[in-house]
């Protein structure tokens, strides 16, 4: 939902900032709660996927440059608390920066080079807890900032960051991420061998996209990234294939295939996935779902997965409700 000018004002003077006719405020976000038993056989109430609630602002500086800013929050819908203990207010991104004819340049918090383009290539979008295969296999040794989040490792987003977007040419984008990190002081480590660097090379056509990422934090641990997506009529293929090594030398291997077909009010996904620790087949998923739309906002969802372990396979499954804003 986009307030423009006039209904932005009164909460862009409030902030101390000057509106103008050039400014605009974004609110958008997505309120999920559901049904689950969970696979310790546990029956849960709340988010399937992520409930967020963001806020966003551009201004236009004249001659192509615009000024930007994004705070996103993320809560628990049964509660209204934040997502988890130790994880900062605006835990899904607070950043501020600059676009133009040069792409984009955004500094604070925010998802890393390869975390905000690989949701791409699942049906589910990395986004849901009980049948998206990425979910629970995706760069499973790497945390994008070990520390993050209170001392403890955050899975996708840095601090201290800077991000760079570039724009399309000819379908191709580049993004890239890195970070100012006091582990790197703290250890003594040279800066050459801790600087934490991300990027990722992405096309994207008509009916089909690829990417490659490549990344590593501050604590050296690296990720490998392949994905791919393919569309004929309402039915798409989607595939990923990701490569984790922590700094200590243990090796996940990943490989991931799911799809989706529109028919319809009605979206039918199907998954599966497997990741091998070590040389080890530590898990393989296997999920379906399928949601219907009342509205471009609102939907219901009904989802399940089997969860094969080496020593016993469990079993989630679920119904949510999820309305976007």
């Amino acid at each position: 939902m986009q307030l423009r000018a006039a209904l932005a004002a009164p909460l862009l003077f409030a902030f101390g900032g000057a509106a103008t006719a050039q400014s605009q405020l974004s609110i958008s976000g997505l309120i999920d709660i559901g049904l689950y038993r969970d696979t310790n056989k546990v029956w849960q109430v709340g988010p399937i996927q992520r409930s967020n609630i963001a806020f966003g602002g551009v201004e236009d500086l004249g001659g192509g440059l615009a000024a930007t800013f994004m705070l996103n929050q993320r809560f628990e819908t049964d509660t209204g608390q934040l997502e988890l203990t130790g994880k900062p207010y605006f835990h899904g991104e607070s950043t501020v920066g600059l676009k133009g004819a040069f792409g984009s340049v955004r500094l604070g918090r925010a998802l890393d080079a390869m975390y905000s383009q690989d949701w791409q290539f699942d049906a589910w979008g990395n986004y849901d807890r009980i049948a998206s295969p990425a979910w629970d296999l995706w760069h499973y040794n790497y945390p994008s900032d070990p520390s993050a989040d209170s001392g403890n490792p955050d899975y996708g987003r840095l601090n201290n960051g800077v991000f760079y977007d570039s724009p399309s040419l000819h379908g191709f984008t580049v993004h890239l991420s890195t970070a100012a990190t006091e582990e790197v002081r703290a250890t003594g480590v040279p800066r050459a061998q801790m600087q934490p660097w991300g990027v990722s090379l992405n096309y994207a056509a008509k009916q089909w996209a690829a990417m490659l990422a490549r990344e590593r934090n501050s604590r050296g641990d690296t990720d490998t990234f392949v994905g791919l997506k393919g569309s004929v009529g309402d039915f798409t293929l989607f595939g990923a294939w990701d490569r984790s090594e922590t700094f200590a030398g243990s090796v996940a291997k990943v490989f991931t295939v799911s799809a989706q077909y529109n028919f319809g009010r009605f979206t039918l996904r199907g998954g599966w996935g497997q990741i091998d620790l070590d040389g080890v087949r530590a898990q393989q998923t296997l999920g379906a779902g399928v949601a219907y739309a009342f509205s471009k906002r609102t939907s219901v969802y009904v989802d399940a997965a089997s969860k094969r372990y080496p020593t016993d396979t469990r079993s989630m499954y679920g119904v949510g409700m999820a309305h976007g804003f």
